[in-house]
């Protein structure tokens, strides 16, 4: 099998871009009235394109919650947000639980759309997703910005990466005592 090689845009541009058509989106009221009539998550890819997901699965609405929960209980000192915006070289990518500290939130707060993603980005990983994809968007945030992305596997189970490219850690290292496994 031949390997293909996809050559994209600095991240100042894919950002400025980005922005540039979130709001586009976002002032589109004939598009808005048309989106608003289905549920679920809208991201964009790198060229500007609307990609649509159903809304996910009850259990990952509670995965959320608690993750969010936790995240306010254990690092009091920032704000956490679920389903936020962050730009990335591969377009708008929705985040389900985020948290940022007070020194981040000064530089984002009010936008709709971030340019840099919060210190944590956490995935609950959905039976559609691939390996593959939540790999891509681990790389995506980390390239974004983030310290940290956790992903919530199946069960509740929590896998912490402090990079890209290293396997996943057992504990957080911005926040320690989170555990390790979220249970409903």
């Amino acid at each position: 099998m031949s390997s293909l090689r996809i050559e994209l845009s600095t991240r100042p541009e894919q950002t400025r871009f980005n922005l540039r058509r979130w709001k586009e989106l976002l002032a589109d009221t004939e598009l808005g009235r048309e989106l608003a009539r289905y549920e679920g998550r809208i991201e964009t890819d790198r060229h500007g394109h609307i990609i649509m997901f159903p809304p996910p699965g009850y259990s990952h609405g509670g995965y959320q919650a608690e993750i969010a929960h936790l995240l306010r209980v254990h690092l009091p000192n920032g704000r956490v947000a679920t389903e936020c915006p962050v730009s990335t070289a591969d377009g708008v990518r929705g985040v389900d639980v985020t948290w940022a500290s007070h020194e981040l939130r000064k530089k984002i707060d009010g936008k709709v759309l971030l340019t840099r993603a919060p210190e944590i980005c956490v995935e609950v990983i959905s039976p559609s997703n691939t390996k593959r994809e939540m790999e891509e968007k681990k790389a995506l945030f980390f390239a974004a910005g983030a310290r940290e992305v956790w992903l919530c596997g199946k069960g509740g189970k929590l896998t912490f990466f402090i990079s890209a490219e290293t396997p996943g850690v057992k504990a957080s290292r911005l926040c320690p005592k989170f555990p390790a496994k979220i249970e409903l």
